[in-house]
């Protein structure tokens, strides 16, 4: 800052020497004056002067001189991010707006339910034959249709997608819809679960949630998993009182069960994911990830020390809830007072 813009900007601001290195005199700072001194060096460079006034004046000035650097260090930030995004995104070609816009007429613009400013994300609506609305959210690349879409939805089981560069917006469609019938029974399960129970655990399920835990009565509750690809519900029918346990097993569960030596047992021995053995002490590992996609299985008394050691565990009665070590989806083990040395 030069002598002439410093005194034009503070004109109450006067040169005491004639070298014009102190000055004295007021600032106005928030619609106040200030008396301030200012001493200069040889140079005339403001950045290494000198400065002499009250206790309020220097603190807003502190003040400000932060506000000023923080509002420097946000504006560098988000031209280094629009740098970035400038160098790394690049646009997609007009094709792929013009192809875009003709599969969507293709499916038709009532099962569209939103699209991105920046059409690169659509989500499309579609209705199970029980009339429950479910989204899919389709993420499409720059070469679409070339590129395969990456789709998410609120189900129980992954949606794989089957893709070709002929494919479009409407085979995801179909393919969803498809899925949606194949677990139409499993959501008619759970809907009347929760229209007709009183559930407790989870508070808002969703229909990828295939957890349920029920109030029975005072103090006591039930906690049930429902796995989308059981086909035990479609073979009850099945059961016959008049024949053995294991041949009605044999029936509803549709398989054979493995001879004595016919496999090898460590095929069955699965080793505790907590502690890596298979057997403690006398227990062997008898829990298992409440999510059939993990399946891990632990010793009750594992799992229970690992679940009681997390900052997010809950124990409702003598139900501990928690996150699986291996996936982090809920996972629920039970306190034996027994054990414990209660009646």
């Amino acid at each position: 800052m030069s002598d002439s813009s410093l005194i034009n900007q503070c004109p109450l601001l006067l040169p005491q020497n004639k070298a014009k290195t102190v000055y004295d005199g007021f600032i106005t700072v928030q619609e106040q004056d200030f008396r301030i001194r200012i001493v200069l060096p040889s140079d005339h460079q403001l950045k290494h002067a000198s400065f002499k006034c009250c206790w309020q004046l220097k603190a807003l000035l502190q003040a400000r001189l932060f506000f000023s650097l923080w509002c420097k260090s946000i504006l560098l930030s988000q031209e280094i991010a629009l740098k970035n995004q400038q160098a790394f995104l690049i646009a997609p070609p007009p094709q792929y707006y013009s192809q875009l816009i003709k599969d969507i007429e293709g499916l038709g613009w009532d099962k569209l339910s939103h699209i991105s400013t920046d059409f690169s994300t659509v989500r499309l609506k579609a209705e199970d034959a029980s009339g429950r609305e479910h989204l899919i959210t389709v993420k499409l690349q720059t070469k679409y249709p070339d590129e395969v879409p990456v789709c998410s939805a609120d189900l129980p089981v992954p949606f794989i997608l089957s893709w070709s560069s002929q494919s479009c917006l409407k085979n995801i469609h179909s393919q969803f819809l498809a899925m949606l019938e194949s677990l139409k029974q499993f959501w008619d399960v759970m809907d009347e679960i929760d229209e007709q129970t009183w559930v407790l655990e989870p508070e808002k399920p969703t229909r990828s949630a295939t957890m349920r835990r029920i109030a029975i009565g005072n103090n006591v509750s039930l906690n049930i998993e429902v796995d989308p690809r059981n086909k035990l519900n479609t073979n009850m029918h099945l059961w016959n009182p008049d024949y053995s346990i294991l041949h009605n097993l044999k029936e509803v569960l549709e398989i054979e069960f493995p001879l004595p030596g016919s496999q090898e047992t460590s095929n069955f021995s699965m080793d505790c994911g907590i502690c890596y053995s298979y057997r403690l002490e006398a227990a062997i590992p008898d829990q298992v990830c409440n999510d059939p996609r993990c399946g891990q299985p632990f010793h009750q008394t594992c799992l229970y020390e690992w679940l009681r050691g997390l900052p997010s565990c809950r124990q409702s009665f003598n139900i501990v809830f928690g996150e699986c070590p291996y996936c982090s989806k809920v996972c629920t083990t039970f306190y034996d007072y027994s054990v414990a040395g209660f009646v």
